[in-house]
């Protein structure tokens, strides 16, 4: 049987990029090169793509640019080359694919971009298409439309680039603290607040802007958090519930990628029952937001059981030790049953 070309975008023009190579480097590493032939494109922190021909080891250390091989090549968005365009030697060569599987975390590539590019060119992408991803980054648009379909979200206010600074803390009058303050379009809390009143507001919002130019401002949800793994498009396969257990302070980018002082447990530590509402929050959240392919749902369970929305991410994190992984090995799939899975999907569209 021939086999499937698939090409790995890995990198990308977001605060994400470190990230990104670590989840990279582990998807490239689960694929079974018997069945797949395996084309790894980089995209430098600047926005630069390249076909990276090296050692796979390059790409989690970062040196996959400085080390090459690499030769400039896009994705052609033209119908007729259903590939990538490869820039070498002052020749343009298509090199077909048959699917693109992006590992992309964070702006200009979670958040529907490459997804319509890979509509435009005609080429099965994995995982979510544009709709959802869009729909999905934007914490403001995701909280509305889970919302409307019935699940609780957190009590917010959402502030956009000519609102004033200054005018924040009247505007936010009605919420209670602790806020959260975060920006609507950014993953791996990068522009994150917790603040605990007004005076620290100003700062907190400030901060976010830097980030993205519309800032959701949240009441802290009480309890804990919880997620879960969502695998599938008509059929839906949800892993084991984890939870996440703070010792203070939420879970920031330095919590989520040493847990210096948290801890993950998986399976979280609540009854059956609760474990099965949580799952199917998951499904009908993952639904209203159209999602295909994967996505890690999260929520906050209250102590008195009550579930909150809190986002969805479409492209998780994807080393062998993230959350993702772990709660669908929980319920007997392992890595690369999961990206196989995942580009049969996507082939299937």
């Amino acid at each position: 049987m021939d086999k499937i070309t698939v090409a790995v975008l890995f990198g990308g023009c977001s605060t994400e990029y470190d990230i990104s190579l670590l989840s990279a480097a582990a998807v490239v590493k689960s694929l079974d090169r018997k069945k797949y032939d395996v084309v790894r494109i980089g995209i430098t922190r600047e926005g630069e793509w390249l076909k990276f021909d090296g050692d796979d080891a390059r790409i989690e250390d970062d040196t996959w640019r400085r080390e090459g091989p690499c030769v400039p090549a896009i994705i052609s968005p033209d119908r007729r080359a259903r590939g990538v365009v490869v820039f070498s030697g002052g020749c343009a060569e298509i090199l077909p694919v048959d699917v693109v599987f992006p590992v992309l975390h964070g702006k200009n590539g979670e958040d529907g971009t490459v997804q319509g590019l890979l509509a435009l060119a005609g080429i099965p992408c994995v995982g979510s298409g544009a709709l959802s991803s869009a729909v999905c980054m934007d914490k403001d648009v995701a909280h509305r439309l889970a919302a409307h379909s019935g699940i609780r979200v957190p009590n917010s206010i959402t502030l956009r680039a000519s609102d004033a600074v200054s005018d924040a803390p009247g505007l936010a009058a009605g919420l209670r603290y602790p806020l959260f303050v975060k920006p609507a379009n950014a993953g791996s809390s990068f522009g994150v607040t917790k603040i605990h009143d007004a005076a620290e507001l100003p700062a907190a919002v400030a901060e976010a802007f830097a980030h993205d130019g519309k800032v959701v401002v949240e009441e802290a949800a009480p309890g804990f958090e919880v997620g879960c793994a969502v695998l599938g498009d008509d059929a839906l396969t949800v892993g084991e519930v984890d939870e996440i257990e703070l010792s203070g302070g939420f879970f920031d980018f330095t919590e989520k990628y040493t847990l210096k002082s948290s801890r993950i447990h998986m399976p979280a530590r609540i009854s059956a029952e609760t474990a099965e509402r949580v799952k199917s929050a998951a499904r009908r959240i993952y639904r209203a937001l159209e999602c295909s392919g994967m996505a890690r749902v999260d929520m906050f369970l209250t102590p008195d059981g009550e579930i909150i929305f809190n986002e969805v991410n479409t492209i998780p994190g994807f080393t062998a030790h993230s959350r993702y992984p772990s709660m669908l090995g929980g319920v007997g799939i392992s890595f690369t049953e999961i990206t196989d899975t995942l580009i049969r999907l996507a082939l299937r569209t």
